[in-house]
């Protein structure tokens, strides 16, 4: 008996297959875009804060917008929603800083409730799979009545662990996708928290 190739596999699936393809080409899309989108925001400029720190002490503020309009990554976001609070109360400029940050954030984390929804989700359809192949397995065992033998389930059964193992697939890369997506994340969200505090300490500065 010759060795099933991988095609043949993915059609004795059935057309459970065909939401767990779609599962997994959306969730490599995201994990790429969403990789390349991180690592744009997590690029760090040494020099930022002390540009913009000699700007902001010497009044220099037009030129500090202008540092942060032209590195444009989160923290340089969240440094200008700052420089143009600069002269409120410093709860009303923390205020801001901290709800840019928030918007930063969540603009980084979109599309990961998808990996997430994939990765609990997949493995559902494919044990729905499963029942799906076992219903035919014996629906077929029913209909061949004592004619019945092994070659009469082996399409059902072949759904079933087709299925099975593609939703595990699936799901086993959709988790590992968003763990690693909510660690980058989670650094980014670290690195804003310490510019936060930067930055607010340099408003603090000049009345030292």
């Amino acid at each position: 008996m010759s060795t099933p190739t991988l095609w043949s596999l993915i059609l004795q699936g059935g057309y459970i297959m065909i939401p767990l393809a779609l599962l997994l080409l959306i969730s490599i899309y995201i994990f790429i875009e969403r990789c390349l989108t991180i690592n744009a925001a997590m690029r760090d400029d040494k020099s930022l804060m002390k540009r913009v720190r000699d700007c902001v002490l010497e009044g220099d503020i037009d030129n500090a917008r202008r540092i942060c309009r032209k590195t444009d990554t989160p923290a340089a976001r969240l440094i200008l929603k700052g420089i143009s609070r600069i002269g409120r109360p410093m709860s009303d400029v923390l205020m801001a800083v901290e709800n840019t940050g928030n918007i930063e954030i969540a603009r980084l984390s979109k599309g990961l409730t998808w990996l997430s929804t994939t990765a609990a989700g997949a493995p559902m359809l494919g044990f729905l799979g499963t029942v799906v192949g076992m219903m035919e397995a014996f629906f077929d065992m029913s209909a061949a009545g004592k004619a019945s033998d092994i070659t009469t389930l082996s399409g059902g059964i072949s759904l079933a662990l087709v299925t099975t193992v593609a939703g595990l697939i699936v799901g086993i890369c959709a988790l590992f996708a968003y763990n690693y997506l909510l660690g980058r994340v989670g650094k980014v969200m670290t690195d804003l928290e310490s510019k936060t505090m930067e930055f607010m300490d340099m408003l603090n500065e000049p009345a030292a």
